[in-house]
C-alpha cells in the first residue's frame, strides 16, 4: 500500500508539472501571436504610407492606384483589429502564467477636440472616511477621466470627476473607483462603440470611410484608432459568441 500511495503521489506531481508546462506553452503561443499580428499590421501600415506617398508624387489621376489604396486600408483595419484581439488574449494568458511581457506600439491618439462640449459627471463624495469612519475629511484634488461619446448628429466628451479626499484624523486618502469602460484602456463610450461596430458589420461601412466622415464632423479619429477599438470589442464579445455557438450546436439539426 505505501508503494501504491507513493506512485499515486508521483503521478499527481507529474500531472501538475505537465499542466503547468501546458499553460506556459499556451501563454507563450499567445504572446507570439500578438507579436506576429502587430508586425503584420505595421508592415501593412508602412506599405499603405508608401502607396499614398507615391500617389502624391505621381499625381491623383490613376484610378487603379486609388482602388489599391482603398483595398490596402481595408486590409490594414482587419490586421489592426486582429492584433488587438491577440494582444488582449496574450494579456489574459499572462495573468495565470508568468511570461515575458509584450507591449504593443500604438499610434499616438490626438487629444479630444476643444470645441466639443464637456459634460461633467461628478461622483458623489463620501461623507466620512472609508478607513476609520471619521467625518473630518477635506477635498485635496480630483481626477478627471474623459470618455468620447457620440449622440446621433452630436458629439460630446463626458468628463467623469473623481474627487480625492484625505482624512485629517488618520491621513488616509479616499477616492471613488474609476468609471467602467467596455474595453480595456477604453476612451470611447458604449454608444460610440456600438455605432462603429454596426456601421462596419451591419452597414458594411469600412473604417476608413467612417474616419473620413468623423473628420468632416470635426472629430479626427485615425483608421488605426478605430481598428483598435473593433479588435477590443471583438475580444470583449467573444464569451457571448461562444455561448450562442454552443446553444446553436446543441440542436439536433442546423
Amino acid at each position: 500500500m505505501p508503494d501504491v500511495a507513493s506512485e499515486i503521489a508521483r503521478l499527481r506531481a507529474a500531472l501538475a508539472v505537465s499542466e503547468a508546462r501546458a499553460e506556459a506553452a499556451e501563454s507563450e503561443l499567445a504572446q507570439a501571436r500578438a507579436v506576429v499580428s502587430t508586425s503584420e499590421a505595421m508592415i501593412k501600415h508602412l506599405r499603405l504610407e508608401i502607396a499614398k506617398l507615391r500617389r502624391e508624387q505621381y499625381g491623383h489621376s490613376s484610378e487603379r492606384r486609388a482602388r489599391l489604396i482603398d483595398q490596402m486600408e481595408l486590409q490594414l483595419e482587419e490586421l489592426e483589429a486582429a492584433a488587438t484581439e491577440d494582444e488582449l488574449a496574450a494579456e489574459t494568458a499572462a495573468q495565470s502564467t508568468p511570461v515575458a511581457g509584450f507591449q504593443r506600439r500604438r499610434p499616438a491618439r490626438k487629444p479630444f477636440p476643444e470645441h466639443l462640449p464637456r459634460e461633467r459627471v461628478v461622483i458623489e463624495a463620501p461623507s466620512s472616511c472609508a478607513c476609520c469612519g471619521s467625518e473630518r475629511i477635506v477635498k485635496m484634488g480630483e481626477d478627471v477621466t474623459e470618455t468620447l461619446e457620440v449622440i446621433p448628429r452630436r458629439w460630446k466628451v463626458i468628463q467623469t470627476v473623481r474627487e480625492k479626499f484625505t482624512c485629517r484624523h488618520c491621513e488616509t486618502i479616499s477616492q471613488p473607483p474609476a468609471p467602467f469602460h467596455a474595453t480595456p484602456r477604453g476612451w470611447a463610450g458604449p454608444n460610440l462603440l456600438a455605432t462603429i461596430l454596426f456601421e462596419k458589420f451591419g452597414q458594411h461601412q469600412p473604417l476608413n470611410r467612417q474616419a473620413e466622415r468623423y473628420a468632416r464632423e470635426g472629430v479626427d479619429l485615425s483608421l488605426s484608432t478605430l481598428a483598435d477599438q473593433v479588435g477590443a470589442c471583438a475580444a470583449a464579445l467573444e464569451p457571448l459568441h461562444m455561448l450562442i455557438r454552443d446553444h446553436v450546436l446543441q440542436a439536433e439539426r442546423l
